[in-house]
């Protein structure tokens, strides 16, 4: 489902609420947290403004902007997100039906047979007297409940706020699913850098291995040369097999989030990107309407403010109102005939007065959720706050660590040939050949990995932020 097709299962759900709902959803109030928010982030002060609805476009890969929309259109777990969405708009209307007339129109028809035992009938003492009638009818009925404490209502705002959330809850489900695609197209990236790594490894070992061999078979070398390249050349080959595998493995992954069988057929990316220069930021008091998670969390405390008015009205009398007007006849063709109408009009009214405590205790349990959703929002909050300050301080610690690897990576290489000239010069062992390809491999390894890391960080921080996230103006608290 495309999030074109995600925007039109909000707009569809909206579209029926119009009709099938009069009452405004709770307004939007963020509850206020116990700790103090500051007013800007405290990890870093040189930031941009918030993240564009297609955060991903930063990275300026085409090819990643076209598996991200193609995620976005065939995930299975985006639309089983937007079936709960269209779910909580269909309990909205059913909830906003309560507060309407329930109409329904009958008919029937019965034949019925009597019979008629001890009455003195002259000439018929020993006779059954019977008698066989017919009866038919229409009838229309019209039931109404007066909603005179707001139970109704309340319930159906909570609906709308149940539907809100669950809005809110598939902009998360579409803002996890980019960062997921475009995680796992970094790790598509590096797996495959990884493995051209492995593979330019075991070339440069093979070779270093004839080398060696031919300089034992001229005894030069002693035989222990030849062991130890032998050696290395198989852990060479085996990272290989290794890094073989992880790259299969991450390609599987993205055909996974992609809606399609895992064949390992994807012709994934081979480098990963620069990471964009540009840090977004904006500011933390925009968080909490701009977070998928929190605008849910927030929705849901709503809900359960409006179930414990529900439950508070149940300690109330209940006025219904019940009409049915319509015809009863011996006739099939006189249920037409206004000589033949029925009519009749009820009042009901009816006050709890011993249930057991069963209705206190339904308030006891609606104040209790209430709390559990207040105390879950302000978490959330906490959390979220932490995301954000997390991958800010983490973009300079590895900004750092891949300078730092990339003077090692440069060094290590240098160290490797130096050690292979004086070991050709006969200066030197084959033992700091031997530690320096591994200083070399590893330094330029762990590079690839750091630069993959620094990727991944500022996707995490673009998801703090709440990534693209823009709430429909009927889901921030206007009537729908």
């Amino acid at each position: 489902m495309t999030r074109t097709a995600t925007s039109r299962t909000v707009a569809g759900g909206l579209a029926m609420l119009l009709v099938g709902c009069a009452t405004a959803p709770p307004p939007l109030a963020p509850p206020q947290l116990d700790a103090a928010v500051p007013a800007v982030w405290s990890a870093r002060d040189d930031l941009g403004g918030a993240p564009d609805l297609s955060w991903w476009t930063d990275f300026d890969l085409p090819a990643l902007n076209e598996t991200v929309e193609t995620a976005l259109q065939q995930n299975y777990d985006l639309q089983a997100a937007a079936a709960r969405l269209e779910q909580a708009a269909a309990d909205a209307r059913i909830a906003a039906a309560a507060l309407l007339p329930a109409l329904q129109v009958g008919l029937n028809g019965s034949k019925r047979r009597q019979n008629f035992i001890g009455f003195p009938i002259p000439g018929a003492e020993d006779m059954v007297l019977t008698t066989v009638s017919t009866n038919f009818g229409v009838s229309f009925d019209l039931t109404w409940e007066a909603d005179l404490w707001g139970r109704l209502r309340s319930g159906e705002r909570a609906a709308l706020a149940d539907f809100q959330s669950q809005a809110a809850d598939l902009r998360g489900a579409q803002l996890s699913l980019a960062g997921q695609t475009v995680k796992a197209w970094f790790a598509v990236a590096e797996a495959e850098q990884q493995l051209q790594l492995a593979a330019a490894t075991v070339d440069s070992f093979g070779t270093s291995t004839d080398q060696v061999r031919a300089r034992f078979e001229q005894g030069l070398r002693p035989s222990l040369d030849v062991r130890l390249a032998l050696s290395s050349l198989a852990n060479a080959e085996a990272l290989q097999a290794q890094r073989r595998q992880q790259s299969d493995a991450a390609v599987r992954q993205i055909e996974v989030l992609l809606g399609r069988y895992a064949s390992g057929d994807l012709v994934g990316p081979s480098v990963l990107p620069d990471t964009p220069r540009a840090i977004p930021g904006g500011l933390p008091a925009e968080l909490v309407s701009r977070r998928p998670d929190l605008v849910a969390a927030e929705r849901r405390v709503a809900a359960t403010s409006q179930r414990l008015q529900v439950a508070r009205s149940e300690l109330y009398p209940r006025i219904s109102l019940t009409s049915a007007t319509g015809t009863a006849t011996g006739a099939l063709a006189d249920l037409v005939n206004g000589n033949f109408s029925v009519w009749s009009l009820v009042g009901n009214l009816v006050q709890p007065l011993f249930q057991g405590g069963r209705l206190r205790a339904g308030i006891d349990r609606a104040e209790a959720r209430a709390a559990e959703e207040l105390a879950i929002y302000a978490n959330t909050a906490l959390l979220a706050f932490s995301e954000v300050e997390t991958a800010l301080a983490a973009e300079q610690l590895l900004a750092d660590r891949e300078g730092f690897l990339e003077t090692s990576a440069e060094q290590s290489r240098a160290a490797e040939d130096i050690a292979d000239d004086r070991y050709r010069s006969g200066l030197g062992d084959y033992i700091a050949v031997l530690e320096s390809q591994r200083l070399a491999l590893q330094a330029e390894g762990d590079l690839i990995a750091a630069r993959r890391l620094r990727l991944e960080n500022r996707v995490d921080l673009y998801l703090a932020l709440g990534g693209g996230f823009s709430q429909p103006r009927s889901v921030s608290g206007s009537q729908p």
